[in-house]
């Protein structure tokens, strides 16, 4: 049986600009929706439609087939129905077959997992429901108002309740709210009825706490906040790594500057950390320090660990795009280590954005992963070791070498 999920991301988004391309967890959000449906049992192909180049770059490079849906259903006013419909036929002429359940899954619901995604596609393709929506289940009273009273203003009344007799909730029926996030249709249905939803529905009940759907900054700043919490721990190996870019000051040191009587600063490095930048060089890493600062002790610190520095940069994320250029490096392939405001460009472009433990809390929002050592206290030791094994383990701490600025 073949199981079509099709992902719309349409690029003109006026909510949150560039909204399917905004990062949780350090993955943009069509990417989380990509892979939560690759992670599913049953879905057997995975196509993203959108208008827009960087969404179906970013879709490819997640392993999803790209659709390029036409301007007439890319608009404000185009539905999600028609984007199906299209991405269906589409998906037809490509592969010469069919699909025989179709899957709608949105980039907006960021902690959708592969047990949602098989549970709507489970409830068609094998337990014989027409249509199958997630849904999150609720004990809330619900109120609405009508127009104005003859005094004081609207009236507010119970829907599922009556005001004056509110029972209690284990003598009320279980109600549940749709959460937007996925969706499956017998595909012949569908086709007939144009709609998302007829004959039998399935209601596929998920975790209440992950329902969240972004369509202004305030959801997208929430989903951040929630990534670390809600998000499975993943950390990079050397397989999903090409190159490794580091920041200096408060990632490699404590963000600390040391000032003498004579006006001369001084920071402290950990050992560790240069025992695990000459790990990842010796494993055949590509390596950078990228700093914004302009300091003698940045330039220092990269001639004694042998990695090249690009240092005084006011646009650090052009100047880690301008090198990626130059060494062939796909910025997908990258893992970058930051702590500040700075950073977040950068963390932008790149596959593994990494915060050390005592970053910004905005940078360990947007963190793809976050380390468990502060910043000049072995992190970058710690995640050599995430690369590259037990073997550089962190569990013993070395002494700190102070370099002069």
């Amino acid at each position: 049986m073949t199981v079509l999920a099709v992902i719309p991301a349409r690029g003109g988004s006026k909510g949150v600009p560039a909204k399917n391309l905004a990062a949780v967890g350090g993955v943009p959000l069509v990417v989380r929706a990509v892979r939560a449906c690759q992670a599913a049992r049953l879905v057997t192909d995975v196509v993203v439609s959108t208008d827009d180049a960087a969404i179906a770059d970013a879709a490819r490079s997640a392993g999803a087939e790209v659709v390029l849906r036409p301007a007439a259903i890319a608009g404000d006013t185009a539905t999600s129905e028609a984007a199906v419909l299209h991405a269906m036929d589409a998906y037809s002429a490509m592969r010469g077959r069919t699909a025989d359940v179709v899957l709608l899954v949105q980039c907006t619901s960021p902690f959708i997992t592969a047990e949602d995604v098989d549970g709507v596609a489970g409830s068609v393709a094998e337990d014989g429901a027409d249509t199958a929506l997630t849904v999150a289940p609720t004990h809330g009273f619900i109120w609405r108002q009508d127009g104005p009273a003859a005094v004081g203003g609207p009236d507010g009344y119970g829907v599922n309740h009556d005001k004056s007799n509110r029972p209690r909730r284990q003598d009320r029926p279980q109600e549940y709210l749709e959460t937007g996030a996925a969706y499956a249709m017998r595909a012949e249905g569908f086709r007939e009825a144009g709609h998302r939803f007829f004959g039998r529905t399935a209601l596929v009940p998920t975790d209440p706490a992950r329902v969240l759907e972004i369509d202004d900054p305030h959801d997208l700043a929430r989903a951040r906040a929630l990534a670390p919490l809600l998000d499975p721990a993943v950390l990079p190996v050397h397989d999903d790594i090409d190159a490794v870019v580091l920041d200096f000051d408060g990632t490699q040191t404590d963000d600390k500057v040391f000032v003498d009587s004579d006006g001369r600063e001084m920071v402290a490095v950990h050992r560790g950390d240069g025992l695990g930048v000459a790990a990842l060089r010796r494993a055949g890493l590509e390596l950078l320090i990228l700093s914004t600062e302009q300091n003698p002790v940045v330039a220092a610190r990269a001639r004694k660990l042998q990695v090249p520095v690009l240092h005084g940069i006011d646009r650090k994320d052009l100047a880690l795009k301008q090198w990626c250029d130059e060494h062939g490096i796909a910025p997908e392939r990258v893992l970058y280590v930051g702590n500040d405001v700075n950073d977040l460009p950068c963390f932008g472009l790149v596959g593994w954005p990494v915060a050390v433990a005592s970053a910004h809390d905005a940078v360990r929002a947007a963190a793809r992963a976050v380390t468990t050592t502060p910043g000049g206290e072995g992190a970058i030791r710690e995640i050599a070791a995430w690369l590259l094994g037990p073997g550089l383990s962190t569990s013993h701490t070395t002494p700190h070498n102070t370099l002069d600025k």
